[in-house]
């Protein structure tokens, strides 16, 4: 079936020319790839290197998928639950912790107050629930970079404060998918990138999904989107993970970390359509992209983010039955089960820097645009 995508090929290559230099878009209908495109280039300035389907994208927070499907194969098996409290894999995370602002990650010397409620939390009373939904009341963002190495960053993130009473609010937490990551260490005696390799990537011929961890000099850059120059770095980041929490990790993290192309996110996101297999079972997929947290507009499943109705949310152009996740460095992934159909758009319209993107007003424009030509060909 031909069908005409040059919409969608408009918007993407205007946003290659005004501010966003590479990109890939993955869309499957009825588990059948109905467009798969790359645009733009690797190097702008000299446009000498274009963009291919085979280019590796750093997933930023997309990456939160994938370390929540691995702790989800362990909840399947019997190793943990998801009321099961956090401490009991992780005895770190336990004592009473003051509500607190926090330090805003766009503005350095900022401070971000989610509540006025005052008094302590008890870290031991949140259970893995609470962080997969982000309702544990932990600071969205802390500056594990300033740590001196990976194990005081690991131990920031396991001894921090609280910003909110648990329960109270949606806190969209890096700090509670870095724990979620530290656990499916501990559950599963194995590194966090041995353990999504073992237990998502490989099982589903994810081949070009990978952590990649700093130093290891196997890594390729030549066909790596490259992101923005890193000022604490003091270079332009390629190949290398763009998140610098994630980097003082080491380049493994469980909110960020992973690079990919967009068939190979595609085809992730195609398993929660196929009911899981073959890694999950259906009701596991249920339990995942049903409503478990509500706060305004803001919906939240078991690490994906739900259906919005907020005109600007990536999520709103599709059903109301529609999950997905994005990512700062500009990637996005949404399922819709109402039409079987998945969009996976990887972009790095960080490139350029923090200040003045559009890339949240670019992804509804694709999405919508996507889902007006699909609905042309299911009248």
């Amino acid at each position: 079936m031909k069908i005409d995508l040059s919409p969608v090929d408009a918007l993407l290559n205007d946003a290659i020319r005004r501010r966003c230099p590479a990109a890939q878009l993955e869309i499957r209908l009825n588990g059948k790839m109905i467009g798969s495109r790359a645009y733009g280039w690797l190097d702008p300035e000299t446009r000498q290197q274009p963009t291919q389907r085979e280019t590796q994208f750093d997933l930023a927070s997309v990456t939160k998928l994938f370390v929540v499907t691995a702790f989800m194969t362990l909840v399947e098996a019997g190793v943990v639950a998801l009321d099961q409290p956090v401490y009991t894999v992780l005895p770190a995370f336990t004592g009473l912790r003051p509500i607190q602002p926090y330090e805003n990650p766009l503005q350095l010397g900022d401070l971000v107050q989610v509540t006025d409620a005052v008094g302590t939390i008890d870290a031991s009373t949140i259970t893995f629930r609470h962080l997969l939904t982000h309702t544990s009341g932990l600071p969205a963002w802390r500056p594990l970079f300033r740590q001196a190495d990976a194990t005081a960053a690991r131990q920031m993130a396991l001894s921090t404060f609280f910003s909110s009473p648990t329960g109270a609010h949606i806190v969209y937490s890096d700090i509670g998918l870095i724990l979620i990551g530290l656990a499916v260490e501990q559950l599963t005696g194995s590194v966090l990138a041995d353990a999504v390799q073992q237990r998502v990537t490989d099982p589903l011929g994810l081949h070009q999904t990978r952590y990649h961890p700093l130093g290891n000099a196997s890594i390729n850059q030549n066909n790596s989107a490259p992101t923005e120059f890193c000022q604490w770095r003091q270079r332009r980041i390629v190949g290398e993970v763009h998140d610098e929490n994630a980097a003082r990790l080491g380049g493994v993290a469980g909110h960020a970390g992973l690079f990919s192309t967009a068939i190979d996110v595609a085809t992730f996101g195609q398993m929660f359509l196929d009911g899981g297999q073959p890694l999950l079972r259906p009701e596991t997929v249920q339990e995942m992209t049903r409503l478990q947290a509500e706060d305004g507009d803001i919906r939240r499943g078991l690490g994906f983010a739900l259906w919005s109705p907020d005109p600007e949310a990536s999520g709103n152009p599709f059903s109301q039955r529609a999950f997905g996740h994005t990512g700062f460095t500009g990637t996005t992934l949404w399922i819709d089960p109402a039409r079987e159909l998945v969009v996976a758009l990887l972009t790095n319209d960080v490139y350029y820097g923090r200040a003045g993107r559009e890339i949240g007003a670019l992804r509804v424009a694709v999405h919508r645009a996507v889902v007006e030509i699909i609905d042309r060909l299911l009248v």
